[in-house]
């Protein structure tokens, strides 16, 4: 076990979410006390970490409430010794429809979560920004000095959210890293993700309808990722600094379909639809991670490839189709 996290009190924003609810029974492994905080719903579940096998949920803390209500969030701050913020609004097609529901939410709950970090002398604080930040890459591979672009209001909110955090560093002094992942992807994550859109399809059809096809991402397995995580909330190097997490490797929206279809051993016929298709402005169409630096301060790249990746999520898809919404095209 290790000693790092024996015993320390440690806070997840996001609880129930993809990447929240790995990162969970991951400290849980490492022996932490950890605390979830979920967004409370008229079912009071607790969103993925449902699926999580009960044994390991035994010593977790469920944190229900709203991010953007301060008195809930300093409560669940209260003697924790780690934050990793990855509570958000993550929908891109849904912050064009509520531009103002993303940006209150993403803001304001960051906002909250450092204010309660700073008053009450928390001892790191792990934001989670995006890669969506950079906007389409004006050169590869993205480092983290990039120019940040808002070519949506997601994006705009967590640009917003990272210089709040930027900015209680450098005025406050809170130790706080800015995380920032590229595509995550694995087993849980949402069918209305790419990956899990195309595996979906594949098992069910001859055909995938897809969006644009020529737009790049850069795919971390989530295991990777909250390795990613985990090495940022012990390095010491990580405070006040903003850290890549990628792969250092794009792929089309239209390779990645095929891709999968040859892992699925099937002729899959790839189908553009244009109600899928972002506006025009709006698209990102490159991203390319430069992960030197999280290499640098944390020792920290990818173990696992696409293809090990792909086939892992294939797999699970596969045996859990009752617990993901199969998407019917």
């Amino acid at each position: 076990m290790d000693n790092h996290w024996s015993g320390k009190k440690v806070l997840v924003t996001g609880a129930g979410g993809f990447i929240g609810s790995h990162l969970i029974e991951r400290l849980i492994d490492l022996g932490a006390d950890v605390k979830g905080f979920a967004r409370y719903n008229s079912r009071n579940d607790w969103g993925l970490l449902e699926i999580i096998p009960p044994q390991k949920l035994d010593s977790l803390q469920i944190v229900s409430g709203d991010l953007q209500d301060f008195d809930a969030v300093f409560s669940a701050v209260r003697d924790v010794d780690v934050i990793f913020h990855l509570g958000s609004l993550i929908s891109i097609p849904y912050s064009y429809i509520r531009p103002r529901d993303t940006i209150e939410n993403n803001i304001l709950s960051t906002l909250n979560i450092l204010t309660a970090a700073r008053d009450l002398g928390v001892e790191k604080v792990v934001h989670t920004s995006s890669s969506e930040v950079y906007g389409t890459a004006l050169y590869v591979p993205i480092d983290e000095k990039h120019p940040l672009q808002g070519q949506s209001p997601y994006s705009a909110s967590k640009i917003g959210a990272d210089k709040i955090a930027e900015s209680f560093y450098c005025s406050f002094d809170l130790p706080v890293a800015t995380i920032r992942p590229f595509n995550t992807y694995g087993p849980r994550q949402s069918a209305r993700a790419i990956i899990p859109t195309i595996i979906t399809q594949a098992i069910e059809q001859e055909k995938i309808k897809l969006g644009s096809l020529f737009p790049t991402r850069d795919y971390t397995f989530v295991k990777d990722t909250v390795n990613g995580f985990i090495r940022t909330a012990e390095s010491k190097s990580s405070i006040g600094e903003v850290i890549n997490i990628g792969s250092n490797f794009e792929i089309s929206m239209g390779d990645l379909a095929q891709r999968i279809s040859s892992l699925l051993n099937k002729d899959i016929k790839i189908v553009q639809d244009s109600s899928r298709v972002r506006p025009f402005k709006s698209e990102v169409k490159r991203l390319w991670c430069d992960n030197a630096k999280a290499k640098r301060l944390l020792g920290w790249e990818p173990q696992v490839s696409l293809d090990e990746g792909l086939k892992e999520t294939i797999e699970w898809i596969s045996e859990n189709k009752k617990m993901i919404k199969l998407v019917k095209c």
